[in-house]
């Protein structure tokens, strides 16, 4: 098989742009993708990632390594394995981050990725159900809205917030995130929109874009240093996809490393030491790994919640019934309802943590949900100092990496989680929130607020990752040594392969990651047209 553009992955930036470059009908695009189709109806239900997280034909079930950070503790990272990526299994959630993270990805060095330049291809990407205006998008193909659920708990805390002294944000997408309010989510109708629902099924039938699925990449082969296609194997068989013209990773922050390196791009030492023949040597593949960690606040409380309203057969059979009918009630609910972005220090430009306010609680969202009804509070840092690597562990494409997330390892990261654990009892402390709160679960009023020692401890036993891998094939200058990709994505020291996913962000943007994801697909389907000019 052979076709002008070979993309590798179908995720949350791959399917953009194969959609994008197969507009043009005198070029052939190949989308391939190692799941299978996305034809699971928990994909399609906005509360099946409660079911998809779990599910090994639709997740990667990636798991780290044993991290310093978090008392050794190792920690589930799922990842999407199907039409759509992570953009299928997600909780939904829309966030496009500050327009100050993509100025700082300029003043890196980055021309073009400048909050004046993606915010056009935000637009273009969006279909938000109020309507355009000047900075959102009203006819794009990735359905935006509102919650169709509302909970009294989540409404309380909102109003909470706001009497702490957090002005209310209708639109955290728009002028200012500054503040407190509701998630916007991709769904229409009662149903996900995922990056495979919005940019593949519209164009399933154009003649110059095949969707391969079921095909794991094991490689990128080269003609000397110039890509030309990818190695890669289904049901057992190898199997060869030629590229005419360029070869696209979007096999996310974990997937396109590991691809890179297979392929002999990355770390000397690694790729000497299992085997592999290095073809360019590139210190930062696998490195400047960053992700969101998110302390998880537990609060009983009087008010009915997702704990209680959904065990036994009886309810759920009623929930279930709703949905059928009218989709709507708790299984058209995202991961999270309420949400805030907040400074833990007043002089602070911009918020630097946010929130997830979720009318459920669990030890393990995996386990099920606790007996009782409560809620959780939690709180993350969004733009966090420490990083981490991604590892080889063999030179088997079927062996996941070594992952290692360095999760608080700098002081400004500890100092930022614990006050952001502060800033979430504070708010519970408001009226009307803490009329109907009964009890704090977690951390637990054993813990003062000012023991510093023992909140951090708390969080490093206990918080987990909101699922946001980055930056393992930075975007950078030639003066930037780790640079995995230059401003056009280019990979740098080969010719024709580009990577177009989180992998190639410098710094981890200011919130959910899915629709930077898109973005970025956007970004790059109109540099590689430009360059084919």
């Amino acid at each position: 098989m052979e076709f002008d553009y070979v993309i590798v992955g179908a995720g949350s930036a791959g399917c953009a742009i194969a959609a994008r470059l197969s507009e043009n009908p005198s070029v052939s695009v190949a989308l391939i993708e190692a799941g299978g189709r996305d034809s699971s109806p928990w994909i399609h239900i906005p509360v099946g990632y409660f079911k998809t997280i779990q599910n090994p034909a639709l997740n990667w079930m990636y798991r780290t390594a044993s991290d310093p950070g978090l008392n050794g503790r190792k920690l589930n990272w799922p990842r999407g394995k199907t039409l759509g990526g992570s953009s299928s299994i997600n909780g939904l959630l829309y966030v496009r981050g500050q327009a100050q993270d993509y100025d700082h990805w300029r003043q890196l060095g980055n021309a073009g990725w400048a909050w004046e330049d993606v915010l056009p291809l935000f637009k273009r990407a969006e279909n938000w159900e109020d309507g355009e205006n000047e900075l959102r998008g009203g006819d794009g193909p990735l359905s935006v809205t509102h919650s169709r659920k509302s909970w009294k708990i989540v409404d309380a805390w909102v109003k909470a917030a706001q009497n702490a002294g957090f002005p209310y944000n209708a639109d955290y997408n728009g002028a200012d995130q500054y503040g407190v309010g509701y998630f916007q989510l991709t769904a229409h109708g009662g149903l996900r929109c995922s990056s495979a629902k919005a940019y593949l099924k519209p164009i399933r039938n154009r003649k110059n874009l095949e969707i391969i699925t079921n095909v794991m990449t094991e490689k990128v082969l080269f003609d000397g240093k110039r890509a030309i296609g990818v190695q890669g194997a289904r049901g057992g068989h190898p199997i060869v996809i030629k590229a005419r013209s360029e070869v696209v990773m979007s096999a996310g922050a974990i997937g396109s490393p590991q691809i890179l390196m297979l392929s002999g791009i990355g770390p000397s030492e690694q790729l000497t030491g299992h085997g592999i023949d290095v073809l360019h040597a590139s210190a930062g593949v696998g490195k400047n790994l960053q992700d969101h960690l998110q302390a998880r606040p537990v609060y009983k409380c009087s008010f009915p919640t997702i704990n209680t309203r959904t065990r036994g057969l009886w309810n759920q059979a009623k929930i279930g019934l709703e949905y059928a009918m009218k989709r709507t009630g708790p299984m058209t609910m995202a991961a999270s309802l309420g949400t805030g972005y907040l400074k833990t220090r007043p002089e602070l430009e911009t918020p630097d943590i946010q929130f997830h306010i979720q009318p459920f609680s669990a030890d393990n969202p995996t386990e099920g949900t606790h007996r009782f009804d409560a809620f959780t509070a939690s709180v993350l840092q969004m733009r966090p100092e420490s990083a981490g690597e991604l590892v080889l562990k063999s030179n088997n494409p079927n062996d996941h990496p070594d992952i290692h997330p360095n999760y608080l390892a700098t002081q400004l990261d500890q100092d930022t989680i614990v006050e952001g654990i502060r800033i979430a009892r504070h708010i519970c402390r408001q009226r009307p929130v803490a009329d109907v709160i009964t009890e704090e679960h977690a951390p637990g009023t054993a813990i003062a607020d000012d023991d510093y020692d023992a909140l951090l401890n708390w969080a490093r036993d206990t918080a987990t990752t909101i699922y946001h891998p980055t930056g393992t094939c930075k975007m950078g200058p030639d003066s930037d040594k780790m640079a995995v990709v230059d401003e056009r994505l280019r990979v740098k020291g080969v010719s024709n392969l580009r990577v177009a996913d989180c992998s190639i962000m410098p710094q981890i943007i200011s919130g959910n990651t899915n629709a930077p994801a898109i973005m970025i697909g956007e970004r790059v389907s109109d540099i590689i047209r430009e360059d084919a000019r």
